[in-house]
């Protein structure tokens, strides 16, 4: 082989594993002048919804309204999903709505596994967690168990608020309007957002379906 050749054939292989390695890669995925990732789904989808950088932690709410109209304590029902903190209110297998909850923390677990709502009430006070207040009502715990704090002489004690008290087990796990953190942080139970709760309560009856996984 002549040296023109060697050089020829030197440079065409240089050229194709140029080429190859060209074709192996990726296009870059697009940002705005911020620098900041494009939402490559359409605004209002709920893959743009899931797609958002501060999915799931954000206090959103994500609705499919015309199928949200169209669900019914005859064909929803709940999935809560631990990991995300994040509720889903199903209609058959689709998701109706996309909420943030806060479940239990680790000495107070939420369980998983399948539930059944054994019981509904719009309003609802804990008999175990809640507050202390003394004779002069003065508040002196914020987060009293009655089970082991002693109510001060001619205080009170005060059951934490639980409206819209969906009931799913007979040891006082439920689903409730209540505080949600963007971490566990109930005393075992599934909070969720006061506009939203009655949403789900009104969706769901006695029997309806509950997933904790």
């Amino acid at each position: 082989m002549t040296l023109h050749r060697i050089v020829a054939f030197f440079f065409a292989t240089i050229a194709a594993l140029f080429l190859a390695s060209c074709g192996n890669q990726k296009p870059a995925a697009p940002v705005t002048k911020d620098g900041k990732p494009v939402n490559p789904f359409p605004a209002g989808s709920y893959d743009h919804f899931k797609a958002e950088p501060n999915y799931p932690k954000t206090h959103s709410v994500w609705k499919n309204q015309q199928l949200l109209s169209q669900t019914n304590p005859e064909n929803s029902s709940i999935v809560i999903d631990l990991q995300k903190q994040r509720g889903f209110l199903m209609n058959e297998n689709e998701v109706a709505m996309d909420y943030p909850i806060c479940s239990g923390i680790d000495s107070r677990p939420t369980p998983t596994g399948t539930f059944y709502v054994l019981e509904k009430t719009v309003e609802k006070k804990s008999n175990k967690y809640g507050r202390l207040y003394d004779a002069a009502g003065d508040l002196t715990n914020s987060d009293a168990d009655s089970t082991l704090h002693t109510i001060p002489e001619g205080g009170r004690f005060e059951g934490a608020s639980m409206r819209y008290w969906m009931r799913l087990t007979h040891d006082g796990v439920g689903h409730h309007i209540g505080p949600v953190k963007r971490y566990r942080a109930s005393h075992a139970c599934i909070r969720g957002p006061s506009a939203t709760m009655p949403i789900v309560f009104s969706k769901v009856k006695e029997g309806t379906r509950f997933v904790i996984e």
